[in-house]
């Protein structure tokens, strides 16, 4: 009986290691997805130099985020859904800025040197 429940417990363990390892691949995948994303929008020009040191600075501190949060050697449901709601809302940023039709609009709007 004990040799029965042993193996039950070292069983479950080793479907919820294997559960937290498959959230933390999916956490990676989505970081490196949005990565070739902000890299294929400078290549192609979708994304201005400021759009994309915008949404870069944002998915570098997600991937601090990430490691500080995996630093224990676990990612947490609680942790998990803050990394999963920080990379939807930059992905969101990202398709905003890469769709935008306006470019610039800054540029030369605030010189003021021209009014007389």
């Amino acid at each position: 009986m004990k040799k029965k429940s042993l193996l039950l417990l070292l069983l479950g363990i080793l479907v919820l290691l294997s559960i937290g390892t498959s959230f933390a691949d999916d956490i990676r995948d989505r970081i490196n997805t949005q990565q070739a994303r902000i890299d294929q929008g400078v290549r192609s020009g979708e994304l201005i130099r400021r759009e994309a040191d915008m949404v870069q600075d944002n998915l570098n501190y997600i991937k601090g985020t990430y490691a500080w949060m995996k630093a224990d050697g676990r990612l947490g449901p609680v942790e998990r859904d803050r990394l999963d709601d920080l990379l939807d809302r930059n992905s969101r940023m990202i398709e905003n800025k890469k769709s935008n039709p306006i470019a610039d609009l800054r540029d030369g709007f605030g010189d003021r040197s021209n009014i007389q």
